[in-house]
């Protein structure tokens, strides 16, 4: 069945303060009130025509990001199902960042993003499928014998969430919920390790969800700028200071393995998700649902 993310309309608050005494005092704030500007400055309610080309930006880039993602998802089903080990593996952790960028849309769809991207006993054996099924067979036992089937059924889920993305209603508060959600994907188990337990390819993952969540907020950075330029500059700093950290794991186009980091590499990196998560949380309440 088709499920249709249902959203409230998306207003940012306002609030107007007019001060005045006596009776010529409220002859000023009548005349004040008739004139008082209606942009977002001065603290009124964005229109819907305002929001209107960020979430079409938004939309666009949630399309583009699927799109490529079956792309590199045919090629990796392809080395899969041909046997070449080295080839899946290599092509494995590039191509989950598709996704990982777009989550909040998938978590919108039902049972597609454990059908993708659950890990083992997230579900039960019989349902389990997906990147993490095969990832254990590629890393633990070198192979994609009887891999062939959870390839094909991956495929067709890649495809039904480009598919069903068209249902989706986008709406403001889905871009401010999902850029927390992103970021606390990061820290509740791409910065432990947890989610590539066999490739230990995390940090593949953990820029994917940064990247979307950055994305989200240079989309509403304009709108939060109005309302508190302050909390706009935190959450800019505190991203450019994550990716940052993040660039220093690079190796060639991709990550260092997760078994490389040190225990004062993930309290870093930890440390600065928290020093993130704080005000990005705030861009919920200046910019009200």
């Amino acid at each position: 069945m088709i499920m249709r993310l249902k959203l409230t309309t998306f207003l940012l608050a306002c609030t107007i303060v007019f001060t005045g005494c006596s009776a010529s005092g409220e002859e000023k704030n009548e005349a004040a009130a008739t004139q008082a500007p209606t942009n977002t400055e001065a603290g009124a309610a964005v229109s819907e025509e305002t929001w209107a080309p960020i979430l079409e930006s938004y939309r666009q880039f949630t399309i583009e990001q699927a799109d490529t993602f079956i792309i590199e998802t045919e090629k990796f089903v392809t080395a899969v199902k041909g046997g070449d080990v080295e080839t899946a593996k290599q092509l494995y952790a590039p191509t989950r960042m598709y996704f990982e960028r777009i989550e909040p849309i998938a978590d919108a769809l039902g049972d597609l993003d454990p059908n993708i991207d659950a890990r083992e006993n997230d579900v039960e054996e019989k349902d389990w499928r997906g990147f993490h099924r095969i990832e254990q067979s590629l890393w633990e036992k070198n192979s994609t014998e009887g891999m062939g089937d959870y390839a094909d059924r991956l495929l067709e889920d890649v495809k039904l969430l480009r598919a069903l993305m068209e249902t989706v209603e986008v709406e403001p508060s889905l871009l401010v919920t999902g850029a927390v959600e992103l970021l606390n994907e990061v820290s509740s188990s791409k910065v432990t390790g947890e989610e590539e337990r066999y490739s230990h390819t995390d940090l593949y993952d953990f820029a994917a969800n940064v990247e979307g969540a950055d994305k989200i907020y240079q989309l509403v950075k304009v709108e939060l700028n109005k309302k508190d330029a302050a909390l706009d500059e935190q959450i800019g700093k505190g991203f450019a200071d994550l990716e940052a950290a993040l660039s220093t794991y690079k190796s060639g186009d991709g990550y260092v393995s997760y078994l490389d980091l040190k225990e004062e590499d993930t309290k870093k990196l930890s440390q600065l998700i928290d020093a993130l998560a704080e005000p990005l949380s705030q861009m919920g309440t200046i910019l009200e649902a």
